[in-house]
């Protein structure tokens, strides 16, 4: 069929052409964005999920819920060595500059953007390539302490923000990259909004052990975040992701390359994207048949082993990738780590250092104490293949 019509679109983040499975994670996204914005409290959002599964097209999608809200939103994306508080204040500064152009919140806009000055220059934070053109406040976000710092600069964010009679809205995605201090002042700035009722609140996504490093840098916050788990679709979502995007095409696609589409992805939408991709251009012409989602299934198979599995193999140690594929070859699903030491024929502790790294790097996962899981979905079915022969 035309390819050129195709509509699905595989890609990091890429909104797909069919959000299907989700209304009850916008509906409660929704919910907390009406509450906070009226000065109600509700808990923060963090949405867990493995590699694959949405959570950035929702973080997406809940910025645009908020935008209509009239909330002005900071979007984050914490990659790996880089700190918080470089990536905060040019987001921060721009929230600013548009609150101060309401005449009601001039005044407590100006006051943020003094505390933001002073914030950037006792961390460091080069301003000069998008300026903050008032004087810091001596004695406020300029202690060097993180937590008592961000505490106070959201505070007047939020009194800003209450001024002008909107909200504002910090989203940061891959949270599972923030070092634990930053984390910690997060989580304590948040609270603090929370009880000064100040229309301030938060969205995260990050992988599955984000639940745990949260509790670990305070212990409240279980009662600060809802921790919303985004998982593979059901197989009545995965047939609707599929289905209505083909048919808005004027195209159909039959049971059996429904069924066949649903099983070889596992409901995971990254994958369903991929295979649909593939099966709209493998099909002569309508309706898709199993025949073209077999060969979909092969298509897809070539470009995720060259591209979303491969990058993320790349980036492992040669000591990483040996612990890996020994994780691969126990099969899918949470394995011990006394298990996967006795597959390398090493002592369990000789290859900690090995598992804790792979964490570190967002691709294991600990679901519970002495577990092992890969964060990447057929991660271990892709090491086989791209392994076969193991010790």
């Amino acid at each position: 069929m035309d390819e050129i019509i195709n509509p699905f679109a595989p890609g990091a983040g890429n909104p797909p052409p069919e959000l299907a499975g989700r209304a009850e994670v916008l509906h409660g996204a929704k919910i907390a964005l009406g509450r906070i914005i009226r000065g109600r409290h509700h808990q923060s959002q963090i949405l867990l999920g493995l590699r694959g599964v949405g959570k950035t097209v929702l973080l997406n999608r809940i910025r645009r819920l908020a935008d209509g809200l009239g909330y002005q939103v900071a979007y984050i994306e914490a990659p790996e060595g880089q700190r918080l508080e470089t990536l905060l204040v040019p987001e921060i500064r721009d929230i600013l500059h548009r609150l101060s152009i309401v005449e009601a919140a001039k005044e407590k806009a100006h006051e943020a953007l003094r505390a933001l000055k002073s914030f950037a220059s006792v961390f460091r934070v080069s301003f000069q390539d998008f300026g903050i053109s008032v004087d810091p406040t001596p004695g406020v976000a300029d202690s060097g302490d993180l937590s008592r710092d961000l505490q106070g600069l959201l505070i007047k964010v939020g009194e800003a923000a209450a001024a002008a009679s909107r909200g504002v809205a910090i989203i940061v995605d891959e949270i599972q990259y923030l070092e634990k201090d930053e984390l910690s002042a997060l989580i304590v700035g948040l609270h603090r909004i929370s009880q000064e009722q100040l229309p301030v609140t938060f969205f995260g996504g990050g992988l599955p052990q984000t639940a745990k490093l949260t509790g670990d840098a305070k212990s409240y916050a279980e009662r600060l975040f809802d921790y919303p788990e985004i998982g593979p679709l059901s197989p009545e979502s995965a047939i609707e992701a599929i289905r209505e995007p083909i048919a808005r095409e004027g195209a159909a696609i039959d049971h059996g390359a429904l069924d066949e589409i649903v099983r070889a992805t596992d409901g995971y939408p990254y994958f369903i994207q991929e295979w649909g991709y593939q099966a709209w251009n493998a099909a002569g012409q309508s309706p898709i048949t199993k025949d073209d989602a077999e060969e979909a299934g092969r298509r897809a198979l070539v470009r995720l082993d060259g591209g979303f599995f491969r990058v993320r193999f790349d980036r492992l140690t040669p000591r990483e990738k040996e612990y890996a594929r020994a994780m691969a070859e126990l099969g899918p699903g949470p394995r011990r780590s006394s298990e996967i030491a006795k597959k390398l024929g090493k002592d369990i502790q000789a290859v900690a250092p090995f598992r804790s790294n792979l964490i570190k790097k967002g691709m294991v996962y600990s679901p519970s104490y002495g577990d092992a899981a890969f964060t990447v979905p057929m991660f271990d079915a892709f090491l086989r293949r791209f392994i076969p022969d193991y010790r």
